[in-house]
């Protein structure tokens, strides 16, 4: 019998017009009085972003954080810590894309924790797997209303960027998953196209990252393969109908089953170099996943080309070539219709940067999750100069 070890964390999942009417129930029911809301200027300011769901809460909200930050940078994170302090929160209802829901819990943690982020983090040692030290102090209840078709909210990692060293520092705390996410068509609809269509491509990525771990979790696959054909019928159907609600709703689905799988089938190379390049030099994610995917592929060939087969296969690629190759092709294929960048000159990485981004992403949780294992960071360079 197949070896199998898979924890399915609890998780709400509230989708439609009236999901937001069951927000305050549910808050009463976890005798929840003072939530803060955590989301950045844009959300604040759109007339259905922070006024939907702080009407929704009514007497139970306790104000708000308008602060959240492209990336969480440190600064963000510990005045949104300082600002559920001065509120008495009970709870964070994060509302917003990737950044607002991972402000919010490492914001809790920091609150919770008392320390600074340097004894918090996530320590990587040469040679070493990363080691993640126990957070025990009980985390403030998260709730999340997204805009963005993010994997974030499936998550219990938060990466916030210390501007001072240019990198992640990953904090880890399972007491920090969302315990429900409202899914609501107003909120949907609040986030530009182009934002919503870089998150997707992101989650997607990442769809095809969890497909081609080392892992073997036929449970993880089922959540990976119906990630990747919703993400990438939402993607071409958002090109033509950029403001139809249900299309957004099957992106933000998609993301969730896509952060579900990779918690067991953990994302790999492109993922590790996009978050690298975002936190040196603030760029997209989105955008770094779409060009550097089909070439972490080509590096990962020799050890996952079976598993490739499941890509094409979910792309609906044609058969007439190998798995491999069928699988980059249409991947490629996909971005290209998106009209995204092919290449990182495109967004203006100069290519005197790449050996740093190389460097960078050796400290990145997911490159020690790669299927191919890197030998040296000029395996990494490879890769990227290829991609530039």
């Amino acid at each position: 019998m197949k070896t199998l070890r898979h924890f399915t964390p609890a998780l709400r999942v509230h989708c439609g017009a009236d999901s937001l009417q069951r927000l305050a129930d549910e808050l009463a029911r976890a005798g929840i009085r003072r939530a803060a809301i955590f989301c950045g200027r844009s959300v604040a300011a759109h007339p259905d972003g922070l006024r939907l769901v702080a009407g929704a809460l009514g007497g139970r909200c306790a104000g708000t954080f308008e602060g959240v930050q492209a990336h969480s940078p440190l600064d963000a994170v510990l005045a949104g810590a300082d600002r559920l302090r001065a509120l008495g929160a009970d709870a964070v209802i994060a509302v917003g894309g990737g950044s607002a829901v991972v402000t919010a819990r490492a914001a809790s943690i920091l609150l919770a924790e008392g320390r600074g982020i340097a004894e918090l983090c996530t320590r990587f040692e040469p040679g070493k797997p990363p080691v993640s030290p126990r957070l025990d102090a009980p985390k403030l209840p998260q709730f999340v209303v997204p805009t963005t078709p993010t994997t974030a909210y499936a998550k219990a990692g938060s990466a916030v960027l210390d501007e001072s060293i240019g990198q992640r520092r990953a904090l880890f705390d399972p007491k920090t998953r969302a315990g429900a996410i409202y899914l609501h068509p107003a909120a949907a609809l609040t986030a530009p196209p182009a934002l919503v269509t870089a998150a997707a491509v992101s989650a997607a990525s990442l769809a095809v990252q969890g497909l081609e771990s080392r892992s073997r979790d036929p449970l993880a696959d089922a959540l990976l393969l119906h990630a990747l054909r919703l993400l990438a019928a939402g993607l071409r159907k958002l090109a033509a109908t950029p403001d139809d609600a249900d299309t957004r709703a099957d992106l933000m689905l998609g993301a969730l089953l896509a952060g579900q799988g990779t918690d067991y089938a953990p994302a790999g190379l492109a993922s590790a170099l996009a978050h690298s390049m975002g936190a040196r030099l603030h760029t997209d994610n989105g955008v770094v996943n779409a060009i550097l995917l089909p070439h972490t592929m080509r590096f990962n060939a020799p050890v996952t080309g079976e598993r490739l087969a499941l890509v094409a296969d979910a792309l609906q690629a044609p058969r007439e070539s190998a798995p491999e190759r069928a699988a980059i092709d249409a991947v490629t294929t996909l971005f290209a219709a998106l009209r995204l960048p092919s290449r990182l000159r495109d967004v203006g990485v100069a290519e005197a940067a790449l050996p740093q981004v190389a460097e960078d992403a050796a400290a990145d949780w997911f490159l020690h999750q790669n299927p191919r294992r890197v030998q040296s960071a000029a395996e990494l360079l490879d890769v990227l100069r290829a991609a530039w």
